[in-house]
């Protein structure tokens, strides 16, 4: 399985980005798909989460500004990134986990918040 992400970029504070995660199979052989981000020094964290039940989770830091969304013909996960602030700046990678829970990871998207 291969998980695509793109959409990263340099976009300055109170920006939007858009990023995509094509996966190479159905979306819907997932029982989970997400994002996480590792900023420089910092852990690999989880941002949101979303079921093939369509149930998402969020990280508190992002609620309310980030939206999860998939759309199944495509084979791809959105991550809508709104008022984006310096702290969201991080290389942002999509994760999917199978319902034989093995886990696969993309290749990660720089994403830097500055002016």
């Amino acid at each position: 399985v291969q998980l695509q992400a793109s959409g990263g970029g340099l976009v300055q504070p109170g920006g939007s980005l858009r990023l995509s995660c094509v996966a190479s199979r159905t979306i819907l052989s997932f029982n989970v798909m997400g994002w996480y981000r590792q900023a420089p020094g910092k852990q690999r964290e989880l941002v949101a989460t979303l079921t093939s039940g369509g149930t998402s989770n969020y990280a508190d830091s992002v609620k309310g500004r980030f939206t999860i969304s998939r759309d199944n013909a495509k084979n791809t996960v959105y991550l809508q990134m709104n008022s984006l602030k310096p702290e969201d700046t991080a290389v942002y990678y999509c994760n999917a986990r199978a319902y034989d829970f093995n886990t696969y990871w993309g290749q990660g998207t720089l994403v830097t918040v500055s002016s």
